[in-house]
């Protein structure tokens, strides 16, 4: 997913004017002034957390087309940076089976046929339009028969139609964990079909449509380069994409992005990568002290805490880091000066703990 630092001043070059996706609604177009960022994160359970969480580990700068003109650069669009990051990572794991989920902003055919035409594909899930064009698979060429080949058949109701037919075969499945509300149930319809446009190539997809028996959310629609995934293994892959804003989110609380000062174009490129790098360094260290010791969890007059959450990682890796450095005791005997251990556990949660 991608996401906006916000920063102003003249000298910051990369930056460029956005839509801002916390601010916006459908009604309402906020814009924002920043930094626009692409980032690749591995969605991983974590067991003493007891949830997934998007640790991220490759994250590149989007700049704007403004931002390229006047130089000898030619403007990459945001898919374009998918494509580079996407093999990037094939080249590194070439054997392995690779699951990218995305939002609408890369439901590109293009984008979708590149990652499918790989010796290994790359299976991606993204939001797909309700109006798409679909077609059922071009029908096998015949002996004798002239002309190019046909790259689509007859052409298909579009997903807006199958949703209003009244003879649509729903399934009603239960999701264990519907965006941190627990069970939920949902009906399901899917279908293969070819997904086409003037001058793209034919891709073939599998399309899921969600919808909510009580009416709580719009039905939306989902789509798979890999035919041969289940709905329902679509649907909670998909689902597991909005640990993604929460990574965005932590970052900027605790690890100060959006706080930098620096405006020139190697600082500003190494550090937004680096701290969301950090988030996923902590989480390890924090994973190598669970597995010695219990993580404890700070609890609040107004707010009870069952399990830790980031902060409580963050404060943990502090607290070993800087006790093995600077909470040494003394050797000699007159520096020592003694004080209660309660008060030692005020200043260190003091000191771990903030933002």
């Amino acid at each position: 997913d991608d996401t906006i630092e916000r920063r102003r001043g003249a000298k910051i070059q990369a930056k460029g004017i956005y839509r801002d996706p916390v601010r916006s609604s459908q009604s309402h177009f906020v814009k924002a002034s920043g930094l626009r960022w692409l980032s690749l994160m591995l969605l991983t359970p974590i067991p003493w957390a007891k949830r997934v969480w998007a640790l991220p580990f490759l994250t590149a700068l989007a700049p704007s087309e403004r931002y390229y003109e006047g130089r000898m650069r030619k403007h990459k669009k945001l898919t374009d940076w998918a494509r580079q990051m996407l093999f990037q990572v094939r080249r590194w794991l070439p054997g392995r089976q690779l699951v990218v989920v995305a939002d609408a902003s890369f439901a590109v055919i293009e984008l979708l046929w590149q990652m499918t035409r790989l010796a290994n594909p790359i299976c991606i899930i993204t939001r797909f339009r309700l109006d798409a064009a679909l077609y059922e698979p071009a029908p096998p060429r015949t002996e004798g028969q002239k002309g190019r080949p046909r790259k689509k058949g007859s052409r298909l109701p579009t997903l807006e139609k199958v949703l209003e037919d009244e003879r649509t075969g729903w399934k009603l499945v239960t999701i264990p964990d519907w965006y941190g509300e627990g069970l939920r149930k949902v009906e399901i319809v899917s279908a293969t079909a070819v997904w086409y446009h003037n001058g793209m190539p034919p891709l073939p997809i599998r399309w899921v449509l969600v919808r909510d028996p009580k009416g709580r959310f719009k039905p939306q629609a989902l789509l798979c380069t890999d035919l041969t995934v289940k709905p329902e293994q679509i649907l909670k892959w998909f689902i597991l994409r909005w640990r993604v804003e929460i990574t965005f989110h932590e970052v900027r609380t605790h690890l100060g992005v959006e706080t930098q000062r620096q405006w020139s174009h190697l600082s500003i490129a190494r550090t937004t990568p680096a701290l969301l790098g950090l988030f996923s360094l902590v989480t390890l260290l924090a994973h190598t002290h669970a597995r010695r010791n219990k993580l404890p969890v700070r609890q609040a007059a107004w707010y009870t805490k069952p399990l830790p959450t980031f902060s409580d990682a963050l404060a943990i890796v502090r607290q070993e880091l800087w006790q093995h450095l600077y909470f040494q005791p003394s050797h000699f005997r007159g520096d020592v000066r003694y004080i209660p251990v309660k008060s030692l556990e005020c200043l260190r949660n003091a000191v771990c703990y903030t933002v």
